[in-house]
């Protein structure tokens, strides 16, 4: 991309709030679930989305807002799709229980496998390229190894379903987002695993009765933050025992049982999240406070994500299937 270029030598600037509208999206026919720009900054025009539709598609979102490619390898809803890190591949997921690792050029399987238990959550992990964590309708979590095509691993939570994982730095430990929220305990909510052992490190880190659709890590400082269906995001220490820091609650926007997610700007600065009415509400780090919101979409709108390179562009999708980029 064009537009990209000049920014790949650069130190990324300060993140601004974006104000207007570039490109208007909507190939999809059932809500999006997950968007994720590509990893490889020279690639990092490419934005995927994952839908109830059935397909996972590769948009161009930074010159021309045309869909590039539509994957249907899916029998069913695609919950979770993600990019390798090399950028060729993609990984996806979702309520058929099959895991495709997909060619992004020529959109064969690279590898399939039919797992135990309906789809919800991927995640890469951080240094180890060929190894990825899956989470969904199930107690257990598990490590497969693309390479072998085989579990490695397999964590065992007393949950219903895993809502999202999150690796910590250098990847040697990560968490859970649980459902298992009963009327009298919260414990479990977010539990903290050790990779190599499967072991349980810490299920004693949120104790409000709610659950965490979204986990998500700050890209400088030691802490993550998770969104809750108490409509507020909450923070927390990524070192242990990942104390919750009870001064700072950023709330203001809905959640009402979508899975909504959260992440911060690349700089640091800025917490977004979408929100339930549609909106896009921008948050200021360190005060807590709303900087601004955006009325983005009609429906639900369930991710906003920065690009990776360039300031201040946003992609935003909703429950209605739309992705829209804004600057």
């Amino acid at each position: 991309s064009e537009l990209i270029k000049p920014y790949l030598g650069s130190k990324y600037k300060l993140t601004e709030v974006p104000k207007s509208l570039i490109f208007y999206m909507s190939k999809h026919s059932g809500p999006v679930n997950e968007i994720q720009w590509c990893p490889v900054r020279e690639q990092s025009h490419m934005l995927l989305s994952a839908s109830m539709d059935k397909t996972v598609k590769v948009w161009d979102a930074v010159d021309t807002g045309c869909c590039l490619k539509t994957y249907s390898c899916h029998s069913s809803a695609v919950r979770a799709a993600r990019w390798s890190s090399c950028g060729r591949q993609i990984l996806s997921g979702g309520f058929d229980s099959m895991l495709h690792l997909t060619d992004v050029e020529t959109g064969k399987q690279i590898f399939s496998s039919k797992n135990e238990f309906r789809i919800s959550v991927l995640k890469f992990h951080p240094t180890e390229s060929n190894i990825f964590i899956c989470g969904g309708f199930s107690p257990e979590v598990k490590a497969w190894d693309i390479r072998t095509s085989k579990v490695l691993r397999v964590y065992k939570a007393a949950v219903q379903q895993t809502l999202d994982i999150l690796f910590l730095p250098e990847g040697r430990e990560f968490l859970t987002s649980t459902d298992a929220v009963s009327r009298d305990s919260a414990d479990r909510t977010i539990i903290a695993w050790d990779f190599q052992s499967a072991a349980k490190i810490s299920n004693q880190i949120f104790h409000e009765r709610y659950t965490c659709p979204s986990l998500t890590l700050h890209p400088k400082d030691s802490v993550f933050v998770a969104q809750t269906n108490g409509n507020y995001m909450a923070l927390f220490s990524a070192q242990r025992p990942y104390r919750i820091n009870k001064k700072k609650r950023y709330e203001g926007h809905k959640v009402e049982g979508f899975a909504v997610r959260c992440e911060f700007s690349p700089d640091g600065t800025l917490l977004v999240t979408g929100s339930s009415d549609g909106k896009v509400f921008f948050y200021n780090y360190h005060t807590a406070r709303i900087i601004r919101t955006l009325s983005a979409h009609k429906e639900a709108c369930v991710s906003a994500i920065f690009h990776p390179v360039l300031p201040s562009l946003l992609a935003t999708c909703d429950w209605a299937g739309e992705i829209k980029i804004w600057q």
